[in-house]
């Protein structure tokens, strides 16, 4: 069972609701547990290993309305991939139109990615837009899917680090807040990739974290409610590491084909 929200946003809700009608936090808290589908709060949690992801075609499910996610990894671990794997599972579900914006990709190798995942892709083209404008900002991608965007929703952005290389845009900060709040008002899921600080390489554990995002110019990784990062021992290792960290934290491993650069 999937939950609404996350369970941080959830304990949110149930103090608000302790304040609202001046309850007990734990009546709150079996409330919100109620809401969900579960017998108490404490149900809840015992089952929450469960929502989780356990396996790559699971992994959507996971995000929620309104959701920031990164999607973190070195040159070579997979993370275009990834995530574009992502969008061609959000296009198949012909829920709401769907929008990749890349600063760092072609047309041809992001259509040949996605047709590694599914052939007939464009068969879907009233569910999906791919854009390489050199004018892609924050401010840009809004006027570009506001009046289409609704909460089933996915954008990716291709890649974080470059969205204030002109300086002619606002701040990296700026920016993502401002998508943080688009994100939120919309009910659209933002995904976007980012890269990782080389100096992993030279850590005796190189499985990325929060603190391993490079980050040239000032950002607060607060406003990302999702963070994912993708490890591999060896590059031509048959699996991929999938860590969610930060304010969620869950681990698994997902089936990686070398050859056609795709997760299953």
């Amino acid at each position: 069972m999937k939950l609404s929200a996350p369970i941080y946003a959830l304990k949110n809700q149930a103090k608000n609701l302790k304040k609202s009608q001046s309850l007990q936090m734990s009546e709150a808290l079996d409330r919100i547990a109620h809401q969900e589908g579960f017998t108490s709060w404490s149900h809840l949690q015992s089952k929450s290993a469960e929502v989780f992801p356990s396996r790559y075609s699971e992994i959507l499910d996971f995000f929620n309305p309104g959701d920031l996610v990164l999607v973190g990894a070195r040159p070579s671990y997979g993370k275009t991939s990834f995530t574009i794997g992502l969008f061609v599972q959000a296009i198949s579900r012909k829920r709401g139109m769907n929008y990749y914006f890349s600063l760092a990709e072609t047309h041809k190798d992001v259509e040949g990615r996605m047709a590694t995942y599914n052939p007939s892709f464009t068969d879907d083209k009233n569910f999906y837009t791919l854009d390489y404008s050199n004018e892609i900002s924050a401010d840009y991608i809004i006027s570009k899917t506001s009046g289409t965007i609704t909460k089933n929703s996915l954008i990716v952005v291709d890649y974080l680090q470059l969205l204030d290389e002109k300086r002619v845009n606002p701040p990296l900060q700026d920016q993502i807040e401002k998508l943080c709040e688009y994100a939120k008002s919309t009910g659209c899921m933002i995904a976007f990739l980012s890269q990782v600080a080389r100096e992993i390489e030279i850590k005796n554990d190189r499985r990325p974290t929060p603190g391993d995002v490079r980050l040239p110019n000032p950002l607060n990784l607060d406003l990302f409610n999702k963070m994912i990062f993708l490890y591999r021992e060896k590059l031509d290792s048959p699996e991929s590491e999938v860590s969610f960290t930060g304010r969620t934290n869950h681990r698994l491993k997902v089936g990686y084909d070398c050859d056609q650069i795709k997760f299953y």
